[in-house]
């Protein structure tokens, strides 16, 4: 499992208009190229009208799974541009289909190849791309006469307490990276005088919202 890595949010869409044509972005997160292809299908199914679907994917931890599809456009004008974007952000397990209506101004090879690269990036701004961090939730329990300094000192070292129980003792457990848990352990220690029990959890990924870039503007040569 990576430690972290960058994708999309769960799914969301935008609709930009070029020369008259209506270009519309839906971007969507997968874990699998079955996935991924069942979200391409379901997309041409809702605009079985549209001109044209273009389509990328990049699925799988080292980037294994890669495909695009220019669905009628110039070979190379659509499907490619799409999947650069993903690449350039950065991004895994991200499936996007750009649907466009034709207005009826072509735009020749470099024109295409610009707007279904804007088009992309829109899509992914207003999506959102988080960061997926592995985390490990650490129990610590401990006496109530600790709890008020814990908790100042956790809150102050910007660490994520993930869950609090008031039982015979106070349990509260923390999410840290993984691999980075000495330090908290060293700390509740400390604050404790050495008068608590830690137990490791199960690992899972938190995510964090990361602010939006700038759209990709690629050229006609990429």
């Amino acid at each position: 499992m990576l430690k972290r890595y960058l994708t999309v949010r769960p799914e969301g869409e935008t609709e930009i208009d070029i020369k008259r044509s209506r270009f519309i972005s839906y971007v969507k997160r997968v874990e699998t190229p079955e996935e991924a292809v069942t979200f391409i299908q379901g997309i041409k199914k809702k605009h079985w009208d549209a001109t044209h679907n273009c389509s990328a994917y990049i699925v799988g931890e080292h980037d294994q799974h890669q495909k695009m599809d220019d669905d009628g456009e110039p070979s190379g004008t659509a499907g490619k541009p799409i999947l650069e974007v993903i690449k350039k952000k950065g991004l895994k397990d991200t499936a996007i289909v750009v649907t466009r209506y034709f207005g009826g101004i072509k735009l020749g090879a470099g024109g295409l190849i610009r707007a279904y690269g804007k088009s992309a990036s829109a899509g992914v701004r207003a999506t959102g791309v988080v960061e997926r961090i592995l985390t490990r939730g650490h129990h610590f329990a401990f006496d109530y006469t600790h709890w008020g300094k814990v908790e100042n000192e956790l809150n102050a070292h910007g660490y994520q307490v993930l869950n609090v129980e008031y039982l015979d003792r106070v349990t509260v457990t923390v999410g840290e990276e993984e691999g980075k848990e000495e330090p908290l352990t060293s700390l509740m220690i400390n604050l404790t005088s050495g008068q608590v029990e830690w137990t490791p959890g199960d690992l899972a990924y938190i995510e964090r919202l990361q602010e939006a870039e700038d759209d990709i503007d690629l050229e006609e040569d990429e």
